[in-house]
C-alpha cells in the first residue's frame, strides 16, 4: 500500500495559514473564526446519509474496501508477543481460505510491540503503527512523550498515533498544543503521524472542529476521533466534523490530509455508514486507505462473515473466522 500523501516533516504552512500560527492569539483567533457547527444540521447529514442502502454489487466492493482499511488493533496491558503475532498472520491474510482477500491497512500495537509486529510484517505492505505520548491519557512530561514517539520509531514504526493534552485544550491554551504536536512530528520523522482528540472528552463539535485544524496546522498527516478507552469513541456526526475539515483543508491547501474514527465501529453495516460519509462529505479522494482507516479490533471479523455471506448465499457464523 502507497504511504499517505502527506508533508514533509515540518513543511512550512501555507501563506494563507502562515499567519494563524505567528503567536497564540493568532492561533486563538484563527481557531475562535471557524464558523461554528450546526448541531442540529450535522447530526441530521449524518442520519439521513446512515439510512442509505447500496446495492449487492457495490457492497462487496464496499466490504473489501472496509477490509483494506482496518488499523488492526491491539492496546491491552495482557498483550504479549504471541498474540501480535497472531495479529499480524490475521492482517497479512485475514480469510486464510481466501486468498483474494485484501490484507488490512495495518496492525496497531504498543511501542514495546513494534519490534516483533515488524518481523511479522516486513515486506507485506501492511504497516506497522503504535501508539505514543503516553497513550491514553496523554499525561507525562514532554521529554517522555518525545522518547516514547522515538523509541516506537527506531523500533520500526512507520505510523504513530499521538493523543493531544485535552486538559490544555479545554484549558485554551491552544499554543501548547500545537508545539506538543510539532514537536512530536518531527519526532516521527519519515513516519506518519495520527493525532488523536479524544472527541469524547471535547463535549462540543466546535471544539472538535477546533482541534480538527490545530491538528492540521501542527502536521497531522490524520486527524483521529479516539483511543477507544473514552465513552463515546468515534460517531458518525463527529466523523463528518472532521471530514469536513480535510475537505477544507484540502480546498485551501491543495493538500490531502486523513480521518480515522476509531472506537466502538464494529459491524458491516456500521463500516459502510462511515464510507458514505466519506464519499459524501469529503468526496471520493478519500475512498482509500492512505486517507481513510477504521481502529478496531473485531470489526475485521465481521466484514470477512458478510463477505462470506454475499459469496456463498447463507451466513457462515463466527466458527468460519480467526478470533482475535
Amino acid at each position: 500500500m502507497a504511504a499517505a500523501p502527506s508533508p514533509s516533516p515540518l513543511a512550512p504552512l501555507p501563506p494563507a495559514l502562515a499567519d494563524a500560527v505567528r503567536d497564540d492569539a493568532s492561533l486563538r483567533r484563527f481557531l475562535h473564526g471557524l464558523p461554528g457547527v450546526d448541531q442540529v444540521g450535522v447530526e441530521q447529514r449524518a442520519a439521513g446519509l446512515a439510512t442509505r442502502s447500496i446495492k449487492k454489487a457495490s457492497k462487496m466492493w464496499a466490504i473489501d474496501t472496509a477490509i483494506s482499511m482496518v488499523d488492526l488493533t491491539t492496546l491491552e496491558g495482557a498483550d504479549t508477543a504471541g498474540k501480535v503475532r497472531s495479529l499480524a498472520a490475521k492482517a497479512r491474510r485475514p480469510d486464510p481460505d481466501r486468498g483474494e482477500v485484501p490484507k488490512v491497512a495495518a496492525v496497531c500495537v504498543y511501542p514495546d510491540m513494534v519490534a516483533t509486529a515488524k518481523a511479522e510484517l516486513e515486506g507485506t505492505g501492511v504497516h506497522v503503527a503504535s501508539v505514543a505520548t503516553a497513550f491514553p491519557s496523554g499525561r507525562s512530561i514532554m521529554a517522555v512523550k518525545l522518547a516514547d514517539t522515538r523509541y516506537a520509531v527506531e523500533q520500526g514504526a512507520d505510523e504513530i498515533d499521538m493523543v493531544i493534552d485535552r486538559g490544555a485544550f479545554l484549558s485554551g491554551n491552544y499554543g501548547a498544543v500545537f508545539d506538543e504536536i510539532r514537536q512530536v512530528k518531527e519526532a516521527c520523522g519519515a513516519a506518519h503521524l495520527k493525532v488523536i482528540l479524544e472527541t469524547g472528552e471535547l463535549a462540543t463539535y466546535d471544539n472538535v472542529r477546533r482541534a480538527s485544524w490545530l491538528a492540521l496546522l501542527a502536521g497531522g498527516d490524520f486527524i483521529k476521533t479516539s483511543t477507544g478507552k473514552v465513552a463515546p469513541a468515534a460517531t458518525l456526526p463527529v466523523t463528518h466534523v472532521m471530514l469536513q475539515a480535510v475537505r477544507d483543508w484540502h480546498r485551501q491547501t491543495g493538500e490531502l490530509r486523513g480521518v480515522k474514527p476509531a472506537g466502538g465501529i464494529r459491524s458491516t453495516k456500521d463500516a459502510i455508514k462511515y464510507l458514505v460519509a466519506v464519499h459524501e462529505v469529503a468526496g471520493p479522494e478519500w475512498l482509500t486507505a492512505d486517507l481513510f482507516r477504521f481502529g478496531a479490533s473485531t470489526l475485521l471479523n465481521d466484514l470477512l462473515m458478510q463477505r462470506r455471506t454475499q459469496l456463498d448465499g447463507h451466513y457462515s457464523g463466527p466458527d468460519y473466522v480467526t478470533v482475535d
